[in-house]
């Protein structure tokens, strides 16, 4: 009994803070039988240092979405220094998963549990119908390419719309099978697992910003809250892309909102434009 006890004592808590090229994954979470971010990080950590704890992160990326900066959490016995430990896992890990950070943390530290706030960034790249502004190869598995110039000005406006705390069902993934488990897909206080069902979420800022290269025009929607459901972002952007086309006006936003249903949204804009942009800590972390 007393080998067991010291055996949990001497667990430490770590922190990982990962970049990350969703494309080729199944998303963050483990699933059999198929790659995901949370696995190849698990198998990593059981080839460097013979455990393999269950990373936890501070946001469940679903399939094709990337990170620049995912944070995970997992408790280690091995007495192995944040150096050695960082480098061996991008040794190990393949190209497109890179860890920007390594560090212990205090017990008790929990990538999800501990978040405060997360920042997630969606790409769209305005492509004309004139053959002008193509989307560079390279760009195109990054961002939502769109054939349609967007009134930037509407958009604007109907990002402003869902700053504050409002009730974002109509904003959440319907899928029949993740209703069913709706408490553990979605997050609030900065988890994607909660235990409340609630869909009131808060937004603390929310905003478009262009950014224009010589080969092109980007626009970039940043959005800042302290939880997101399954799907949310996505599908603010496509209702937001939707007002930038005309068919919904910003001031139609409260509306929508109001009716908690996912059909008065716009649809759900792909995955590859998704980024989670950074979590949030408090200063000790």
């Amino acid at each position: 009994m007393t080998n067991a006890v010291d055996k949990i004592a001497d667990l430490q808590s770590w922190k990982l803070t990962l970049a990350y090229d969703g494309t080729d994954f199944h998303g963050w979470q483990v699933q059999p039988d198929m790659r995901t971010i949370q696995g190849e990080l698990q198998q990593a950590l059981e080839r460097v240092v013979g455990e393999a704890p269950l990373p936890q992160g501070s946001g469940r990326t679903d399939a094709g979405v990337h990170a620049l900066a995912q944070v995970a959490s997992f408790e280690l016995q091995a007495p192995i220094p944040a150096e050695n430990l960082h480098r061996a896992l991008n040794r190990t890990l393949p190209r497109s998963i890179r860890v920007l950070e390594a560090k212990t943390m205090p017990d008790g530290f929990h990538a999800r549990h501990s978040a405060i706030a997360k920042t997630y960034e969606y790409r769209v790249w305005i492509e004309k119908r004139e053959c002008v502004d193509i989307c560079p190869p390279f760009l195109a598995p990054y961002v939502y390419v769109c054939p349609w110039d967007l009134d930037r000005n509407a958009l604007r406006a109907a990002a402003q719309s869902f700053v504050g705390e409002h009730d974002f069902a109509s904003f959440a993934a319907s899928d029949p099978d993740l209703a069913a488990r709706s408490a553990g897909e979605m997050d609030r206080g900065g988890g994607d697992e909660d235990d409340s069902p609630s869909t009131v979420r808060t937004i603390f800022s929310s905003m478009w910003e262009e950014r224009t290269s010589e080969s092109g025009i980007l626009l970039a929607y940043r959005v800042r809250g302290n939880g997101f459901l399954h799907h949310m972002v996505r599908n603010l952007v496509g209702t937001m892309i939707d007002v930038g086309r005309g068919y919904l006006k910003a001031e139609d936003i409260p509306a929508i909102l109001a009716a908690r249903s996912r059909s008065a949204a716009g649809p759900t804009a792909p995955a590859r434009g998704l980024f989670l942009h950074s979590a949030e800590y408090a200063q000790s972390a």
